[in-house]
């Protein structure tokens, strides 16, 4: 040992004296690869914040929360919606991202392995991402429509439609406003209430519609990533032009009062059930929870801080709401002001103009006395006149409406639409304008639908073997289903079906979704259990509050709103639509129909069926390699339970879920997911006996179902050993094999 000793003194200056140099450039090297991939990690990380940034803002925040703000008087419902925020949208968004994170897999095998008689909540997930995507689309056809209108000057919603053969009761376009006008009469078609003209497709719609789902499946086919400067392009561009409409806006006439319409706060509407159902439900909606897609796209982030992440996503969303609801308020109080007798004395003006310039003749000129009588009979002054000169005088009329509109007009979802083109036409050179206003909803559209079909597409490519050898026609067939399934949309009731969609089923659906995962991660894997293992492996603890938020806040919270959505949806007393009458020229409130409330129960119940489904199928598959009496081998074999039964299973059953989690990293389409970085370290923790002990639902309960629960968890952590991205065929024997003999091993030792 001493002339060891010495030699190793002897020679220890010398190699460190020959190996100085390559240290050296080897340092250099070391220092310069960790800076580039602090680069990357930052760049993905920015990344991901600029993706879930685009999805959170896209349509819910441009489209649906300004008209829901108005439905529900303006500051109840932001400071509810604020306050669901803070309390839910947060922590279950942080939720999600830690998920998918840390376990590095789909929105589908998340929950196979956390909870495995729970799988079923992923498929879930996916039918919610198809009942969302199907109903998105039609938007992104109102915008495409109202884009392919915007290259004509001037523009056609901004002045009265030349008809011919009016009489006093098809005044419609004197009696509203042209941008109102332009929505239900030639953008929609639409009807007089639901179930009228369903099977009546319009045309214009349907061409949309088949546009948007052929884009859709080339950009998938084609695998288009979008760059870093395209993201920043596309989540900048609509601050810029809704800012410029903010500042224009603020010049109008009665900008002031409708802002602060807006703010104000009635507490006692604070005891309407539905302001609460639809505060709760777009706090879901509006962040992507219970789709999937958050735990699909989160494990590209860089960084540990996903508490910071969460609160700055939830933040802009809350900003980029408020930025496009004071737009439409400003607007809103513009109509209003400038309606009734203020139209009517705007309309005489411009014709007198038009009288003195020669370009109408002198019988066109109004009476006198016409400002001191009521404004309805200025309409029937318009009626006195020959058929020609009328329709010359409706033309030239001024976009104001003639009848006196109250704030609450024009509540329906087209909202938003009808607004900003009442802005973009109050701009000089309004035709560019409007192209690029249209032109960025629609990409933002585009952006969070092709979102949501990669959420459909990759999950489905990765659990079920079918599809993922065949990745081009499952693409195919979604998006040719997505078509077919959207053309109820394009009908003249389209508009009132896709609000039935929006106001009942999408915000049911993804409740009971969203409370099916805080159960599964919170009280049946564990909340502290969660917290343990990722302080564990990430050598940093969580959120502090996490545990207790999402034990003791969230999910009370989202059984509430649960009750409260069932119990609005069996009393139907409070649950209206808006429709539009053409004869009255005005938008009324319609009951829906018993038929349309029968449709809303069965897609919920078709949207909560995997969950219970799956583990009725997992006992199913499991039957024929289930013992008939494993008690009895239990007794006659000293080895442990888990043991024995983890080696009496076949291994093909645990090679098939081994190749297809393999597959999921070498097959599929080519999005932007399959371009990820190398796998972090897993958080989960691999102790078996951690595992065995404190899953609750492992105990010895004398059913063939808790044999085949039992055998699940046991497998649970072999599973979890093997990376979705990088992972390596073997043999399920050999994980029972080292099990038993490593008690052996310890024993020699």
């Amino acid at each position: 040992m001493e002339s060891l000793e010495e030699i190793s003194e002897e020679e220890s200056p010398k190699e460190r004296h020959t190996s100085s140099t390559p240290s050296w450039k080897l340092t250099a090297k070391e220092i310069l690869a960790t800076k580039t991939q602090n680069y990357f990690a930052q760049t993905k990380r920015a990344e991901n914040i600029l993706i879930q940034v685009a999805f959170s803002i896209g349509l819910s925040s441009i489209w649906r929360f300004p008209y829901l703000c108005h439905l529900n008087g303006g500051g109840n419902f932001i400071l509810m919606y604020f306050f669901m925020l803070l309390f839910f949208g947060v922590p279950l968004m942080y939720m999600e991202m830690i998920m998918g994170k840390c376990l590095r897999m789909d929105s589908i095998q998340v929950w196979k392995q956390l909870v495995p008689w729970l799988g079923g909540i992923g498929y879930a997930s996916v039918l919610v991402c198809v009942l969302v995507s199907l109903y998105n689309s039609i938007i992104i056809t109102w915008s495409l429509s109202y884009l392919s209108n915007s290259f004509s000057y001037p523009l056609p919603w901004d002045e009265r439609p030349l008809v011919r053969n009016i009489n006093v009761t098809d005044l419609s376009c004197l009696q509203t406003v042209a941008h109102q006008y332009f929505w239900y009469h030639t953008t929609l078609n639409a009807s007089n209430y639901m179930g009228e003209e369903v099977e009546t497709l319009v045309l214009n719609l349907t061409l949309g519609i088949f546009t948007v789902w052929f884009l859709l499946f080339l950009i998938m086919m084609v695998g288009l990533k979008i760059s870093m400067q395209m993201l920043i392009f596309s989540v900048f561009l609509p601050y810029v032009i809704l800012l410029c409409f903010l500042i224009r806006g603020l010049f109008l006439e009665g900008a002031t009062t409708s802002l602060r319409h807006m703010v104000t706060t009635e507490f006692s509407a604070w005891a309407s059930l539905d302001l609460w159902r639809q505060a709760g439900g777009h706090v879901l909606y509006s962040l992507g929870l219970g789709m999937g897609t958050i735990i699909l796209f989160s494990y590209k982030a860089g960084g540990d801080n996903y508490a910071q992440v969460a609160s700055l996503v939830t933040l802009i969303n809350l900003g980029t709401s408020l930025l496009t609801t004071s737009i439409i308020f400003i607007v809103l109080g513009f109509w209003t002001t400038t309606s009734g007798h203020a139209c009517v004395k705007q309309s005489v003006s411009k014709l007198m103009q038009l009288i003195d310039e020669g370009v109408l003749p002198q019988n066109a000129k109004p009476p006198k006395d016409i400002l001191l009588l009521p404004t309805l009979d200025y309409i029937k002054w318009i009626n006195s006149l020959p058929g020609r000169l009328r329709q010359q005088v409706v033309h030239l009329s001024p976009s104001c409406s003639i009848k006196v509109q109250k704030e609450m007009f024009m509540q329906g979802p087209g909202l938003a639409l009808a607004a900003f083109s009442q802005v973009v036409s109050l701009f000089p050179g309004s035709s560019f304008w409007a192209i690029l206003f249209f032109m960025a909803l629609l990409i933002i559209g585009l952006s969070n639908l092709m979102r949501l079909l990669e959420g459909i597409v990759f999950p489905l490519q990765n659990s079920i073997s079918v599809f993922r050898n065949y990745p081009r026609i499952l693409t195919a067939v979604i998006c040719l289903g997505g078509f077919l399934g959207s053309l109820i949309f394009t009908s003249r009731a389209g508009s009132y079906i896709m609000y039935l969609f929006d106001d009942l089923v999408v915000p049911l659906s993804l409740v009971i979704t969203v409370v099916f995962q805080n159960v599964a991660l919170a009280w049946i894997y564990g909340a502290g259990r969660f917290r343990e293992e990722m302080f564990s492996e990430m050598g940093r603890p969580l959120w502090p509050f996490s545990s207790f938020l999402w034990c003791y806040v969230t999910l009370p919270g989202l059984l509430a709103l649960l009750t409260i959505c069932f119990t609005q949806l069996f009393q139907g007393t409070h649950l209206y639509y808006t429709a539009w009458n053409a004869s009255g020229s005005k938008e009324v409130k319609h009951l829906y129909p018993r038929n349309s409330l029968g449709w809303v129960i069965f897609l919920s119940v078709l949207t909560f069926l995997p969950i219970p489904v799956h583990p009725l199928h997992q006992w199913w598959s499991l039957q024929e390699y289930i013992a008939p009496d494993p008690f009895e081998k239990l007794m006659s074999k000293k080895t442990p339970m888990v043991s024995s039964m983890s080696s009496q299973r076949p291994q093909h059953h645990s090679m098939k879920s081994q190749e297809r989690t393999s597959n999921a990293s070498t097959r599929g389409l080519s999005m932007f997911l399959l371009r990820s970085p190398k796998p972090e370290p897993e958080c989960l923790s691999q102790d078996p006996v951690k595992y065995e002990s404190s899953s609750w639902f492992s105990l010895p309960i004398l059913t063939s179902l808790s044999s085949s629960l039992t055998i699940r968890s046991a497998s649970l952590h072999v599973s979890r050993q093997v990376s979705p991205t990088s992972v390596t065929t073997d043999n399920s024997n050999k994980g029972s094999e080292t099990q038993e003999e490593s008690p052996k091993k310890k024993s020699v030792q």
